[in-house]
């Protein structure tokens, strides 16, 4: 009888992704096993395991793969744009995309409340995402000589902490969405007038 043969890799890492995708939107992250999800996929643990060294590596790839989906957010804005209504939009956006993604998947929203502590790649990289748009614009405030800023990149690190309270999943789920939009506003107000006053 012919032996079946091998699945490469990174197939058999792309079936245990969706697998426990699956699971986590079935039955909740706090829920689900890795054993669970090797028993749906006729595989031991040990096989998940070398793929997958926890589950919090799963949670990092499944939260990778959703956050590269969303370039919508970061594409480019109207260059002809003041440099502030640049920054209110792009906030908008992201907030806007935040909200889906909790009422869409709450078990994304889950699984960050469950690793909060955990620092993980796929949210470091869409921080820095975040971050670069941020330098993007008041870099563009600084050629337009409405900001006077000589460490874009700090500013924007800076900007990026402040808006936490409209953007972080954790946060928002606290208020409505009139609530968070009127407070983005009120962010970006501070944030134009902090950047046309001061040499940061």
């Amino acid at each position: 009888m012919a032996r079946r043969p091998r699945r490469k890799a990174e197939e058999t890492r792309q079936d245990i992704l969706c697998m426990a995708e699956m699971l986590f939107r079935a039955r909740g992250y706090v829920a689900v096993s890795i054993a669970d999800i090797a028993g749906a996929l006729n595989m031991s643990p040990a096989n998940v395991f070398k793929h997958f060294h926890s589950k919090v590596a799963l949670v990092d790839a499944i939260a990778g793969r959703h956050l590269d989906n969303a370039a919508e957010r970061f594409a480019p804005l109207d260059q002809d744009m003041p440099a502030k209504e640049q920054l209110h939009r792009f906030v908008l956006r992201l907030l806007d995309g935040h909200l889906q993604d909790i009422q869409k998947s709450p078990y994304i929203f889950e699984m960050v409340l469950s690793t909060i502590e955990a620092k993980l790649e796929a949210g470091i990289r869409y921080r820095a995402r975040i971050e670069e748009n941020l330098g993007e614009i008041i870099r563009k405030g600084v050629a337009e000589g409405r900001y006077h800023c000589g460490n874009p990149e700090r500013a924007a690190h800076v900007v990026a902490d402040m808006l936490a309270c409209v953007l972080h999943p954790v946060l928002i789920v606290r208020d409505d969405k009139e609530t968070l939009v009127q407070r983005a506003g009120e962010i970006v107000s501070f944030v134009d007038a902090a950047l046309q006053n001061s040499a940061c």
